[in-house]
């Protein structure tokens, strides 16, 4: 079974459930009858394989343990010594799993205490407490037993107070807590382990019973050590940084000899193939086939010299396997890996293909295990496979983090795969809707993420920001209802994977972001005319949007249209801006940090009003690069604010964003959700003198986009 990390969702969670029947209910003085356990993986009780162990004590079974459990002298008469049992019931629980039980801690210390008068070493394996968790889950209960636990959530116990029953009924109560738990906003095993030390009364009981404590977590993994030890190259740079522009490209009815001319005279290993009759830069992956040095070598062996004489449509491979070629290069080389292939195509926005990557171009970037999380994403068929992909992200952004890696790129690689996670979730929305006799979409379609995950600048505490757009058809028509099914399914399913609902309900199970193409048309018209900032609450993200599936040149030309409206509207740019509010101020009158319980929210005192000032004069002036700090370049290309100005506001967001970053990762180790607010007394002199000058430049930020509103 897979070790368990901190951010590992529950509903992925590999685990064993066990259950021990005693002598006697004192840990330091019963001795086990029975051990039983079994799996729970992929969000399911395993059938197969179980263990279930008779134990022969060495002292006589009370009459009162026997008539509860029905384990008497006679039953365990050939049953071996615990000693003799320990190594198979150890080897089951399998070392790394985490360890599952009702009220575990009396469990755990009946197993200590067993070893220790063994002789055998033990160690005290990772655990949840079903108990615990329920209490968690619902704190007003009248009790917390199994048996009431269970006629709670439905469960029927088979064989109860057996070792077999009772761990079978205590694996299915876990399943049925984790929606109950996902409710309370506890979705990670840190999480839950967190929620569980703050019920100190009950711990208290459980350690005054002499019980082994159920809640304490190892040291950080092995695993997670070694996974921090990653090249760091393939995560600084994109596809289109290293790819061959333009890609060498051949017609179908090429000969194979003048192939392998090309490919001998330019030194390149590769050919990228299209119809006779294609235009060579209007072509997408699928309308292309690819025939490399090796195709034409196994020609050659095959056939002899006579291979040289047939087209290359004869011996290529199609279709032609692309990535975006403004990818981070880690997708390539996960891509690659997954495929088996050697060469991709990379194509821009539009889907056409623009350059060519190699094997050769990527041999020297490796970065283990944490390639492998962009596709693991991409080839998820389910919700736990999409959640367990999911929850290797913060793995790999403290990985980055440790190899000196920024948070602006560590950013852009989360944004990436929230982008890559909720085009994932939309193709299991549609075959949900196709397994429910709804059918496939009735017109083109695409799905566009907005906001930071749009800019390029999500962090680690994020929600859904997402939007619908499709072909044709009329508000609550038949067209509009199948979207808002999907709109649906697919909230639902970033929900359960660790993506929380977006509180604003900027989704597109919303109307007001799901439409036709003439909806949104209609609605960016409307925008324009509005004359009072409440009416522009949450539509300013609109114009960071990034479609991520579907027919992306639909969502595309929808942005495009946004722009052009919005081009030389000032009072429309003004609204925008003013509907954020006021900037929070970060510093206070003598300079002294504005915190609550410690922590001051760098989001909202010091992100978000450079983010807002910076779409704001984006819109204003027609500048449509997505990102904050592309943004205020542009702004500072056409010759518009003071060059310190903007450059310290894009220097205060690197600032900012390492800072909350670096908190997010530290919380979520330690079982504390995401925030964006930073404790200031955890931070180095060095770093608070750095968020000192920040702020201040933040300070400014009201002036100066009225001012730069007003510009040519």
């Amino acid at each position: 079974m897979a070790a368990a990390d901190n951010a590992t969702p529950l509903m992925v969670l590999e685990a064993v459930a066990i259950d021990t029947e005693t002598t006697g209910l004192d840990p330091r003085k019963a001795w086990t009858v029975e051990l039983a356990a079994v799996r729970v993986a992929g969000g399911r009780v395993m059938s197969e394989p179980v263990f279930r162990r008779l134990v022969r004590p060495p002292e006589a079974i009370p009459r009162a343990a026997a008539a509860i459990h029905g384990i008497d002298d006679t039953t365990v008469a050939a049953a071996p010594p615990f000693a003799a049992v320990w190594p198979d019931y150890a080897a089951f629980m399998d070392g790394g799993a985490v360890v599952i039980g009702h009220a575990v801690g009396f469990d755990l210390a009946v197993l200590r205490r067993e070893c220790e008068r063994a002789g055998i070493a033990w160690t005290r394996p990772r655990t949840l407490d079903t108990l615990l968790l329920a209490e968690v889950a619902q704190p007003d209960l009248a009790e917390y037993s199994l048996d009431s636990l269970a006629a709670w959530l439905g469960i029927e116990i088979q064989g109860r107070h057996s070792g077999l029953g009772d761990a079978r009924a205590c694996a299915q109560l876990f399943l049925a807590l984790v929606p109950r738990l996902r409710d309370r906003g506890i979705r990670t095993l840190a999480e839950a382990e967190q929620a569980c030390r703050t019920l100190t009364e009950v711990l208290d009981q459980h350690h005054r019973a002499g019980w082994v404590e159920p809640v304490e977590p190892p040291a950080r993994s092995d695993r997670e050590a070694v996974f921090a030890r990653i090249d760091s190259y393939p995560y600084r740079h994109t596809v289109g940084e290293i790819m061959q522009v333009p890609p060498r490209m051949v017609a179908a009815d090429t000969l194979l000899s003048a192939a392998l001319g090309t490919m001998v005279g330019e030194r390149i290993s590769s050919l990228f193939v299209h119809a006779p009759d294609a235009d060579p830069q209007r072509v997408r992956p699928a309308e292309l086939g690819i025939v490399t040095e090796r195709d034409i070598l196994r020609a050659l062996a095959h056939d002899g010299p006579d291979a040289l004489t047939r087209a290359v449509a004869g011996v290529m491979a199609s279709p032609l396997a692309a990535v975006p070629a403004d990818a981070f290069v880690y997708r390539a080389i996960g891509r690659m890996g997954r495929l088996g292939v050697r060469h991709l195509g990379a194509v821009d926005e539009e889907g056409f293909v623009i350059g060519a990557v190699s094997a050769r171009d990527l041999l020297r970037l490796r970065a283990g295990e944490a390639v492998t999380l962009g596709d693991a994403i991409d080839q998820a068929e389910d919700v736990e496979s999409l959640a367990a992909a999911w929850a290797t992200l913060p793995r790999v952004a403290a990985a980055l983090t440790a190899e000196k890696v920024s948070a602006r790129n560590i950013a852009a690689v989360i944004s990436r795969e929230l982008g890559a996670l909720t085009r994932q979730a939309a193709v299991i929305a549609e075959a949900r809707m196709r397994e429910a006799g709804q059918g496939g979409p009735p017109c083109p379609y695409a799905v566009a993420v907005l906001g930071s995950a749009g800019r390029g600048e999500s962090l680690l505490a994020m929600d859904q920001d997402n939007a619908l757009f499709f072909a044709g058809g009329d508000p609550d028509g038949p067209e509009d209802r199948w979207f808002a099914a999907l709109g649906i399914h697919l909230a639902a399913i970033l929900n359960d994977v660790g993506l929380p609902f977006c509180k604003g309900g900027v989704m597109g199970k919303s109307p007001q972001w799901r439409g036709s193409v003439a909806t949104w048309r209609e609605r960016i018209a409307g925008w324009v005319r509005r004359s009072r900032p409440d009416d522009l609450l949450s539509v300013d993200i609109f114009f960071d949007m990034r479609p991520v599936h579907g027919d992306t040149a639909l969502a595309n030309d929808l942005r495009a249209a946004a722009f052009d409206a919005a081009k030389g509207q000032i009072a429309f740019a003004k609204l925008l801006a003013e509907s954020a509010g006021a900037v929070e101020l970060g510093l206070g009158f003598f300079g002294g940090f504005r915190t609550q319980h410690g922590r001051i929210d760098l989001k909202r005192t010091g992100i978000f009003p450079i983010v807002t000032a910076a779409r704001s004069l984006a819109i204003r002036h027609h500048v449509i690069e997505r990102s904050t700090p592309e943004r205020l370049a542009a702004i500072r290309g056409i010759g518009l604010g003071g060059q310190h100005d903007l450059q310290g506001l894009v220097d205060a967001l690197g600032i900012f964003l390492d800072l909350v970053l670096s908190q997010q990762l530290d919380d979520l180790q330690h079982g504390t959700p995401a925030s964006n607010a930073v404790a200031v007394k955890r931070l180095p002199q060095r770093d608070r003198e750095r968020l000192r000058l920040a702020l201040e430049s933040v300070a400014q930020i009201d002036w100066l986009t009225r001012d730069l509103l007003l510009g040519r």
